[in-house]
């Protein structure tokens, strides 16, 4: 009898999860209406003429995909008229000697890549309509930079998703190779800094390598959207590398086993928590980081660098945290971590949590799932 049980346990456990697995994604027509529902509800409520710091040429790198798959025209003139305030510069500083690169949010902070993401859409413009001046600032910081000699740029992991596509979408408009040698080396200190070799994943800056930092409960502590924001930039960093590049299977291989130590930390209901190995450091939803790994994911899944198999289950039950939770009835995505940089036991994010940032990586995934549904349906 209890053979019994156990063998109906198990083909009740089966179903379980064939039914969990079989859920279907969206239609592509339906994808399109999230992505006009979730901008068109941003944009209307925020006007273009606002700073080309981080937070907000985050969104615009989600607005440019937007614009890749709708075609909808006054989606690039709100990326456009956005650099135009900006002077398609990011920090405006003419004196080289004073620019700097540890945090900052005034103009001589030129080489801070928060300040430098703004460029990849400013390239993303040019290449629609290409005019020098667009582009002419990106190739004046980075080719300062570069000239310097220095490689400890990117000390913080979220400035691998600001900067590191920079470098791979300048190279493919001039061709100038020393672009992806200085890729490989600013990343090369960044992951000899900050990545955990035996999980897999990246701290946010050395100040929570662990033992010296631990969550609340004595584990490592990685930030989810630290992770996502590396996850995400790899994969932009992939679709313009060269096939031949020396350093490509590297890259691929970081990603392959990120993607692989990332899914274990998803929660059974379809999100990653703050803090990715202790769901109870700071438990409940959380946007921002899901929503760079669903990107991640598809865009894996679509380039065929991750098995369909494997992986399409985890996107859809994030899918259907992004779309059923996350995204409110108005177009509003809401559960977006404030900005910070680490999890932070009792913050509030609920409901009413919305960001630039967070709607920018909710626009890349619904992009690459369009392109995934374009591709197989």
């Amino acid at each position: 009898m209890k053979k019994h049980f156990i063998l109906l346990g198990v083909i009740l456990s089966s179903l379980l999860y064939t039914v969990l697995n079989a859920q279907e994604l969206p239609d592509k027509v339906e994808v399109i209406n999230i992505i006009r529902q979730v901008n068109d509800y941003w944009q209307s409520k925020h006007p273009a003429n606002v700073r080309a710091f981080w937070d907000n040429a985050a969104y615009h790198t989600g607005n440019m995909e937007a614009y890749q798959v709708t075609q909808e025209e006054r989606y690039r003139k709100y990326s456009e008229d956005w650099a135009i305030h900006n002077e398609w510069q990011g920090a405006k500083s003419t004196d080289k000697a004073t620019w700097k690169y540890s945090y900052g949010e005034t103009d001589e902070y030129v080489l801070f890549g928060d300040w430098q993401i703004c460029f990849q859409t400013y390239i993303d413009l040019y290449k629609l309509n290409p005019d020098e001046r667009k582009i002419a600032r990106a190739k004046e910081v980075m080719q300062y930079q570069m000239s310097t000699g220095k490689n400890d740029y990117w000390w913080w992991v979220d400035g691998l998703y600001m900067v590191m596509p920079v470098m791979t979408k300048l190279y493919t408009v001039t061709k100038d190779q020393q672009y992806l040698n200085k890729l490989y080396a600013y990343f090369s200190f960044a992951k000899n800094l900050m990545y955990d070799e035996d999980a897999k994943l990246f701290y946010r800056d050395a100040k929570y390598i662990y033992p010296k930092h631990k969550t609340s409960n004595g584990k490592k502590d990685f930030w989810a959207r630290g992770d996502g924001w590396l996850f995400a930039g790899l994969a932009k960093v992939l679709t313009d590398l060269p096939k031949d590049d020396a350093h490509r299977k590297e890259y691929e291989q970081l990603f392959k086993e990120m993607a692989k130590a990332v899914r274990k930390a998803r929660q059974p209901e379809g999100y990653w928590t703050r803090s990715l190995l202790d769901s109870q450091h700071a438990p409940g939803y959380e946007t921002s980081g899901t929503a760079f790994f669903t990107y991640g994911y598809l865009w894996g899944i679509n380039n065929g660098l991750l098995s369909e198999k494997q992986y399409l289950p985890t996107v859809k039950k994030a899918w259907t945290y992004l779309s059923e939770v996350a995204l409110q009835p108005d177009g509003k995505v809401g559960y977006v971590q404030p900005i910070g940089e680490k999890a932070i036991p009792g913050q509030v994010v609920d409901i009413k949590s919305e960001a630039n940032f967070g709607v920018g990586a909710f626009l890349l995934a619904s992009a690459e799932l369009f392109r995934y549904l374009e591709r197989t349906k």
